[in-house]
């Protein structure tokens, strides 16, 4: 009898096992590249996968992290078919001369959820009080102008910035040493101050001015690809959509799935961070993932007005909800 048993019992494994195998070479594989290491921004990405979303729709989906040459560069390059990437440094990729084969399919979040934190002694309460501060840069056009914006809105001068050029991996750290102010996603960073109990000033780009209420970060793709499969890319956002629906409705089981793809990060701010941004992947608009037209060009017609850029970005450029099902 127990012989019998353990005959089944390794038949059953061997069929298993040889099932998940055929499953796994019959389907579609999608490359997919992230912007950094896996943080909540990417949770919806993970409950897809771990949840069996992609593989219903019968896609293998590889989680990649970026090259040297970024996110961007491997999604027009054809290296992945989707990827995260942001409105503001995809611009200047959107012009006739020098366009790429990308273009945004969902937006990750429905609005900018980053602005400038500071500790709260450096009286940073308004974008004027940047006066005389040292601010961490990474030296971006498009970055200090719209830095400069704000600043001089509030009355302030921007030349008064002193811009300390750095890239900065710990905002804690950074904020204990020589830099004043720190651009910052306030879903990761800010919830870490928050975490740690430090007392800090945050001034929110979307809430001063709705120019800066653009699409960062948001998800990619290959234009080529969109145009020659276009049927996998909506299967492909049919099942990111649904993780991060459950994202959302879910928030510590999505967190404890994140947890479980990238053991290394912080379990503690990973679930305060994912209860914080639940909250923002769809907000007030329904379905999950849909592009504003009027918030997307409100943006670059900005970027046009201050020339910014090589060239004239028109209307509607560079995204699309065709693909959204």
């Amino acid at each position: 009898m127990k012989n019998n048993f353990k005959t089944v019992l390794m038949m059953t494994i061997f069929a298993v096992s040889m099932f998940a195998g055929c499953k796994k070479s019959d389907a579609k594989k999608i490359t997919f590249v992230l912007d950094w290491t896996p943080n909540t921004n990417h949770t919806g990405l993970y409950v897809a996968q771990e949840k069996g979303y992609f593989a219903e729709e019968g896609l293998y989906v590889d989680i990649v992290q970026p090259s040297e040459d970024g996110a961007t560069m491997m999604v027009a390059s054809g290296r992945a078919q989707f990827g995260v990437g942001f409105q503001d440094s995809i611009a200047p990729s959107m012009l006739n001369d020098e366009k790429l084969p990308v273009t945004a399919v969902a937006a990750l979040l429905q609005h900018n959820t980053s602005g400038l934190i500071s500790l709260k002694k450096t009286g940073i309460d308004r974008p004027k009080n940047l006066e005389g501060k040292k601010y961490a840069t990474w030296d971006s056009p498009i970055e200090h102008a719209t830095i400069r914006k704000i600043v001089e809105q509030d009355g302030g001068d921007f030349s008064k910035i002193k811009l300390i050029p750095s890239t900065v991996y710990d905002v804690v750290t950074a904020l204990n040493t020589e830099i004043d102010c720190v651009w910052i996603y306030y879903a990761w960073d800010g919830v870490k101050l928050e975490l740690e109990g430090i007392d800090a000033n945050y001034l929110d780009f979307r809430k001063i001015d709705d120019t800066f209420d653009y699409y960062t970060p948001m998800f990619i793709s290959n234009t080529d690809f969109l145009e020659k499969d276009s049927v996998t890319a909506k299967k492909f956002l049919k099942a990111l959509r649904r993780g991060y629906e459950f994202a959302v409705d879910n928030p510590d089981e999505a967190a404890e799935i994140l947890c479980k793809a990238a053991p290394e990060l912080d379990r503690d701010l990973v679930y305060a961070s994912q209860r914080w941004i639940s909250k923002e992947y769809k907000a007030e608009v329904e379905p999950w993932g849909y592009i504003n037209p009027e918030r997307w060009n409100r943006f670059f017609r900005w970027l046009n007005e201050t020339g910014l850029l090589d060239g004239t970005l028109p209307e509607n450029t560079g995204f699309t909800n065709d693909y959204l099902n």
